[in-house]
């Protein structure tokens, strides 16, 4: 049933649930999918069997009769920076290749417990650091989409998620996980005509993720509608006692509290994301977004969010420094890559195994975060951006006093060539433009794709949030999704 594959993670529970066809059936079309796929590298490790175990328990409780979980028949991808018992867990760095944990994560776990499988590992960014997916050990991942003009060029499918992104856009898993520091769910969303939900912080556990930035990371499901990103958020959230930062808060039910009607509700627009150069196209998207919050019964307002120029600088201040924190664990002491030359002492060993085994990105960003924590600079940088930090939350406070949710595209391009920006980090971060204020301030934020540019390239809209109102953004997504009737996708070339 080679179609089964071009069904979202809604349509496979229901279609389980009524026998229209088995979950096996579904496991072993998706695990075809995965091994035609090489050429897009957007698996480090498949686990069909893992696949296979979940369908069978599924079938087996149909054939009884019994109560049949969330997610039962759904298989799913895994990102790697989320730890899975027993199975490769890398963060796409050489550091840690051939590491097996001996636990899962609790995002992981939750999605077991509802009943998915996972049909393998996904390729990302080396430690989530990334817009591009180019930083990974184990080589680009490759954009299912071209560009119409003929042109094979090679495309990023954005980062870090960039794995998550491609492997859902070719239909090789109808839903993944992702993690957002500063936009890497949303932002390879956008790249590949997908959606994806960055929740408020504290709404999924952090525990078993491989630490970046440990204020702003936040797990997130990436899917291809609106729907089905609710679905996997009310399996992969609630609270975790072993996360400290973990919301002590009931998972709502966010399925079936979908509602396209905005009526009631203002949606702001924020001046000051209309930033320098940004394409013609872009702009026209965004106002095409506005019309359709309009139609669906919203009210447009304009506000300000004077501190958004900031962003970038504090959140390339704040991020690396706790990413050099973070990282300082990974010595080749305890687990991972130990690189010893000969007659070496342990200091010697600890910079021989660093410098093998984090990459170019990673080492910036452990150089830029030790630099702003040293002595001398922590205030003048580190505590600096933290100030602006407040700021741009107290933005967001005052812009809620004017309207429910604010409407702003997810990136300021579409999806460009691999290797055109990896020469020049700052055009990279510039990728975060729009999707970083909203990481500082820790409110819930998604991408929705919206259509696309000359090139046939997909483009998405972002749509923000009140902390812990991740339904009215489930909303204002579902009521853009239906009327863009975005279905574009990418012909097969791999």
């Amino acid at each position: 049933m080679a179609d089964i594959t071009d069904l979202g993670v809604a349509a496979i529970r229901d279609g389980v649930r009524a026998g229209t066809f088995s979950a096996t059936d579904v496991a072993e079309a998706f695990n075809a999918q995965v091994a035609k796929a090489k050429t897009l590298n957007t698996f480090l490790v498949e686990t069909p069997e893992h696949a296979l175990a979940a369908a069978k328990a599924t079938d087996d409780a149909r054939a009884k009769g019994d109560e049949l979980k969330p997610l039962a028949g759904v298989p799913i991808g895994m990102k790697d920076l989320f730890c899975t018992k027993g199975v490769a867990s890398t963060a796409a760095s050489h550091i840690l290749e051939g590491f097996k944990p001996e636990y899962g994560s609790t995002v992981s776990q939750n999605l077991w417990d509802a009943g998915a499988g996972m049909l393998g590992k996904l390729n990302m960014d080396q430690f989530a650091m990334g817009s591009s997916n180019e930083t990974s050990y184990f080589g680009n991942v490759i954009s299912p989409w071209r560009r119409r003009d003929g042109g094979n060029a090679p495309l990023a499918p954005g980062g870090s998620s960039g794995g998550s992104s491609a492997a859902i856009a070719a239909r090789l898993c109808p839903a993944a996980t992702g993690t957002d520091t500063g936009g890497s769910i949303r932002q390879p969303a956008a790249f590949t005509g997908i959606s994806g939900i960055k929740p408020t912080y504290g709404r999924c556990s952090r525990w078993g993720v491989v630490a970046f930035s440990s204020s702003l990371d936040q797990a997130g499901p990436m899917a291809r509608d609106v729907r089905d990103c609710a679905i996997m958020l009310e399996a992969m959230a609630g609270f975790d006692a072993k996360d400290a930062t973990s919301l002590q808060l009931d998972v709502p039910r966010w399925e079936a509290g979908l509602n396209a009607s905005l009526a009631g509700k203002r949606i702001g627009i924020p001046k000051e994301y209309r930033v320098d150069n940004m394409p013609a196209e872009i702009e026209a998207l965004w106002q095409q977004g506005i019309q359709w919050v309009k139609d669906a019964g919203a009210e447009v307002v304009e506000v300000s969010l004077p501190h958004t120029k900031y962003a970038l600088p504090a959140y390339y201040i704040i991020a690396p420094a706790e990413a050099s924190s973070n990282l300082a664990r990974y010595d080749g002491v305890r687990y991972g890559l130990r690189d010893l030359p000969e007659g070496a002492n342990l200091q010697d060993m600890y910079a021989a195994t660093r410098a093998e085994g984090f990459g170019a990105e990673v080492k910036r960003r452990i150089l830029i975060g030790t630099y702003v924590l040293s002595a001398g600079f922590y205030d003048a940088y580190f505590t600096q951006a933290s100030k602006v930090r407040a700021l741009i939350a107290r933005d967001f406070d005052e812009a809620w006093k004017s309207c429910d949710l604010l409407l702003t595209p997810t990136a300021p391009s579409a999806a460009f060539a691999l290797g055109e920006k990896s020469a020049d980090p700052i055009a990279m971060y510039l990728n975060d433009v729009f999707t970083v204020p909203s990481s500082l301030a820790g409110l819930p934020a998604m991408s929705v794709p919206g259509g696309l540019d000359k090139d046939g390239l997909p483009l998405g809209l972002q749509v923000i949030g009140k902390a812990l109102d991740e339904q009215g953004v489930l909303n204002a997504c579902l009521a853009i999704e239906e009327r863009a009737g975005f279905t574009a996708r990418p012909e097969v070339w791999w």
